[in-house]
């Protein structure tokens, strides 16, 4: 088009907003909304006013139109603008034992990292389960699973990513089987990256839900876990079932986490590795990888020798984050008596222990070569010697907007209960008060996923969670039972990119359509809703034994 050509009105107005929707958007969303702020205003209805914000951060967060941590931060300015909190209340919301806790447990991760120790541990679990495909899967899943309850899902899921290309490439070199698909099964362009064969597929899409799955296996293993634990400890500061770290994996590993995994690797097996169907073309496939499994146990084995001993970094990594763990562990354990209540600690909390460890990777060097020069040997090179932890790298790795989206949940719950929008919203769910207690809890998963498939769970986190804490209160249902189950069904987003980072990264990396994402996360989705609700009303009253009833706290509470 010639630079003097003048567009149409219509075309100029779509070209408008194809490029600078994001700009409108973030102008027209508050001004359409706008009603209900000046009807709160105009009767002193504060809940009215927290709705306006909730309503606005909820579809900036969807649409993304601003950051996502930049609408975090909307609580710091309209929370004191609408006389719901004061700036300083609001801005100490940002820096809870919580948030701290989870920016510790963000930094010991990095710290796996820079010390390289996630890639022995990844590569040594895989020679030891097996490396026929279906074995190589199932070594794959489990290590993602466990590596993510201790780092953040999104930079295990990126850690893992390298590893199972590097493992498919190697089959495909060695003519084991394709990891392409034909241009007949889906035609690209020249040039274009070329789409998985379903058996890749189903090595990525595994390690993308292993790490959503993993996640919920500890309070640091996710974002959503410790805001849930934030907000529920807010809200209910009298409430007799503390969440612990240890309390909070006896409640997620045996049937959240274990049984999910085992039928995930099930479904995968079904659905993309042709189980049952050995005289399928992908059945045939695998049949012969597996008679070739020696190659790739020869490949990843290759790999693990040259990372060579085990280094001295490594070791100090590993023995401090043992420490923490088990630190962690017995403080208060809940079944016995911890050094905490022994040594009259009770002040003591997590974020502590967190921070302790980060301290000492600090403090630690790689290595200890300058002994040598202690006991006379020479020269000194006068190099100063690498610590366990670099601040550099954390700095450069640290996803530090996490934390805005936290405190910002926080903040925006804290809103919510002082202004009273929560109650309001969670009295009007009464009318389900005569269903049974387990038909409410499955529909509060069923919601939790519905709404994170299309959000960030972080978000959903946020506004949802104070809205089933008065919704429990409304109903009188022991607060817990819709809180914890519907906090760990906002991390399994199998069924779009959107839906969480893993999701985002897997299909990114490996150009895999969305298409080929909602198909293969149907059944996990379905499984992990039917064990989220198992594990709400079998295991979790084994672990909680007095949430069978309403209990008196829960009735002081709904006072406030």
């Amino acid at each position: 088009m010639a630079d003097d050509e003048k567009l149409s009105p219509a075309e100029s107005m779509r070209s408008c907003c194809k490029f600078h929707w994001r700009g409108k958007l973030t102008v027209l969303v508050p001004l359409i909304t706008l009603p209900i702020l000046i009807f709160g205003f105009r009767n002193n209805r504060p809940e009215l006013k927290c709705i306006y914000l909730i309503v606005n951060m909820a579809i900036f967060w969807i649409t993304e139109c601003v950051p996502l941590y930049i609408t975090s931060l909307f609580p710091i300015i309209f929370l004191p603008l609408f006389g719901i909190l004061s700036s300083e209340t609001t801005c100490s919301l940002f820096f809870t034992n919580a948030l701290v806790m989870f920016v510790g447990g963000l930094i010991l991760a990095l710290a796996i990292e820079y010390s390289n120790l996630h890639h022995r541990i990844a590569l040594g679990t895989i020679l030891l389960v097996g490396c026929s495909p279906r074995r190589l899967l199932f070594g794959l899943t489990v290590v993602t699973c466990f590596l993510s309850m201790w780092m953040s899902n999104s930079a295990c899921t990126a850690m893992m990513c390298p590893i199972v290309k590097a493992i498919l490439n190697e089959m495909e070199a060695q003519n084991i089987f394709t990891i392409y698909m034909t241009q007949e099964e889906e035609p690209v362009e020249e040039g274009e990256q070329r789409h998985p064969s379903k058996i890749a597929m189903a090595f990525y899409f595994s390690t993308a839900y292993a790490s959503s799955i993993g996640g919920i296996g500890t309070i640091i293993g996710t974002g959503t876990n410790l805001t849930f634990k934030g907000i529920y400890e807010t809200r209910f500061p009298d409430a007799k079932e503390k969440i612990n770290f240890p309390i909070f994996m006896a409640y997620t590993i045996p049937i959240a986490v274990v049984a999910n995994i085992l039928l995930l690797y099930l479904s995968i097996q079904l659905t993309h590795m042709a189980l049952f169907r050995p005289n399928s073309k992908t059945g045939q496939e695998i049949k012969s990888a597996t008679s070739n499994k020696d190659i790739l146990y020869g490949v990843i084995k290759d790999n693990y020798k040259a990372l060579g001993r085990m280094s001295c970094h490594e070791i100090q990594v590993a023995s401090v984050f043992t420490l923490m763990v088990l630190l962690l562990f017995t403080g208060n354990p809940g079944f016995m008596m911890g050094w905490s209540d022994a040594l009259h600690l009770d002040d003591v909390k997590s974020s502590s222990i967190v921070f302790l460890a980060v301290v000492i990777l600090f403090a630690l060097p790689t290595q200890y070569t300058f002994f040598k020069y202690c006991c006379g040997s020479a020269p000194f090179t006068g190099r100063a010697m690498d610590a366990c932890l670099s601040w550099t790298f954390i700095h450069n790795n640290m996803p530090w907007g996490l934390c805005f989206l936290i405190g910002g949940g926080f903040a925006l719950a804290e809103g919510s209960k002082v202004s009273g929008m929560a109650k309001m919203l969670g009295q009007s769910m009464a009318f389900i008060e005569s269903t049974p207690r387990d038909v409410v809890i499955g529909v509060t998963i069923v919601i939790a996923i519905a709404c994170t498939t299309f959000s960030s769970n972080m978000a959903v986190c946020n506004i949802l969670t104070p809205v089933f804490c008065e919704m429990a209160l409304a109903v009188k249902i022991h607060p817990l039972l819709l809180t914890l189950p519907s906090t760990l069904a906002m991390s399994f987003a199998y069924l779009l990119p959107v839906s969480t980072p893993p999701n985002a990264i897997v299909c990114g990396y490996a150009n895999i359509k969305t298409k080929y994402m909602a198909v293969a996360g149907i059944l996990p989705t379905l499984l992990g809703i039917v064990l989220l609700w198992i594990n709400a009303v079998t295991w979790g009253a084994v672990i909680f034994p007095d949430t069978k009833d309403f209990p008196d706290w829960a009735n002081e509470a709904r006072l406030f």
